[in-house]
């Protein structure tokens, strides 16, 4: 690799690491013919259970950009060294470095530079040119440029397993005020059009077997959070709405990181807390997986997620009417929303309860952690120590990890059981 590529990489890779929407999970692309790499069942950028690490080249085509977005690094007025990659350099690097075991793929994003299409164009032939020239099998996400035309959307979506459109600021009015040259219904139209697409490919799939794959890990998007002040309730509305009417895989949520002392945005100093970002998932969680509504974790009296105890958890607070659940007795549904107990030990419950009534000890054999669940649910041989003030003296003693005379008292009555 020579010194100037060396340069570029280091100036790309290091713009790049402020786009977080690298998760590849919901491809299957398959080895054909001795290709290179093998898709599988996804590829993130991160860590598995078992310790493996699987990585993604993530970098940018460009940094230079037409467009002076505040919170962006890369934006025009911003003084900092720029460069570009080309076509044949990006493809370069790909395969040398999954011949050397360094990826599995490839995560490509990029300033704009003259246009929209001139800049979607050169990311749509990086791809090409892996797929057809060198066989490259692995996994590849492109983010798309909003303003592209739906020709080269359609291409793209031929050679990559997923391509995803920024929403960038959560509010259209936040985009107004940080980004006044772009608008959110550029944005919208690319996400409409890989629906329609995305739906229109896999029918004519089931007609014919041969028909080409399109964006088979589907379509998702990004927002900043904390760059233009809105809540955590604004934030979700805004995730709901785009799952609901774009069919998204995934919505990432990017907590702000300084760049600029432009007078619109927060202070230097002001960088966003990674536990919001963390609660942020955990709600996008709920709603996707475990039944949720928007409604139930955040509205107008609760605009704010709680910090210091998870979404579920504060739902559960606020909800004290509704337990303790029963849990040989009580819907799968409702388990799910028991604070400590996940979609796998829902299932188990309902599973193993039909073969005699649970006790607490049956549920840490299948992995429910007690100390959490005790104050939510009732089982045979135990049923949980109500107070005047439940919800406070629970969470209370959830965050002390039961140093208290009430969680001794607790645990001398489970003690009899």
């Amino acid at each position: 690799m020579s010194d100037r590529i060396k340069q570029k990489l280091e100036i790309l890779a290091d713009a790049a690491k402020y786009d977080v929407s690298c998760s590849s999970s919901g491809s299957n692309r398959k080895n054909t013919k001795k290709g290179l790499g093998d898709t599988g069942a996804g590829i993130c950028h991160t860590y598995t259970e078992d310790g493996r690490c699987v990585s993604l080249l993530k970098i940018l085509l460009t940094n230079h950009c037409i467009f002076d977005c505040a919170y962006c690094v890369s934006r025009s007025s911003n003084d900092i060294e720029r460069a570009a990659f080309t076509v044949q350099e990006v493809v370069d690097l790909t395969i040398n470095f999954y011949r050397r075991n360094y990826i599995e793929g490839l995560f490509l994003s990029s300033g704009i530079f003259k246009n929209a299409d001139y800049t979607m164009e050169r990311l749509t032939k990086i791809a090409k040119k892996l797929r057809q020239e060198h066989n490259f099998n692995g996994y590849i996400h492109l983010k798309t440029i909003p303003g592209a035309s739906d020709e080269l959307m359609f291409e793209a979506g031929l050679y990559a397993d997923r391509l995803s459109v920024n929403l960038e600021i959560p509010t259209e009015q936040g985009l107004k005020l940080l980004a006044p040259e772009k608008n959110r219904a550029d944005m919208d139209k690319p996400m409409g059009y890989l629906k329609n697409e995305i739906i229109r490919t896999k029918e004519e799939k089931k007609i014919i077997r041969a028909a080409p794959k399109f964006v088979p890990a589907g379509q998702s998007t990004q927002m900043i959070i904390g760059a233009s002040g809105e809540s955590d309730l604004h934030i979700m509305k805004t995730a709901d709405h785009y799952y609901q009417q774009y069919n998204l895989k995934r919505v990432y949520y990017s907590g702000y990181v300084p760049v600029s002392n432009d007078k619109r945005l927060p202070g230097l100093g002001s960088e966003v807390p990674i536990m919001r970002e963390n609660r942020l998932y955990q709600t996008d969680w709920l709603l996707r997986f475990y039944g949720f509504k928007r409604e139930d974790i955040l509205n107008e009296t609760h605009p704010h997620l709680d910090l210091d105890i998870d979404p579920k958890l504060g739902w559960a607070l606020r909800h004290m009417e509704q337990f303790p659940v029963d849990i040989n007795r009580a819907s799968y549904e409702m388990i799910m929303r028991v604070p400590g107990i996940g979609v796998t030990s829902a299932k188990k419950i309902v599973a193993a309860r039909r073969f005699g009534a649970l006790r607490l000890e049956n549920l840490q054999k299948i992995g429910v952690s007690v100390n959490k669940v005790k104050y939510f649910i009732s089982c045979q041989g135990f049923v949980p120590i109500r107070s005047d003030k439940p919800a406070e003296v629970i969470k209370h003693y959830i965050l002390t990890s039961g140093k208290s005379k009430y969680e001794k008292m607790f645990n001398q009555q489970l003690s009899l059981f």
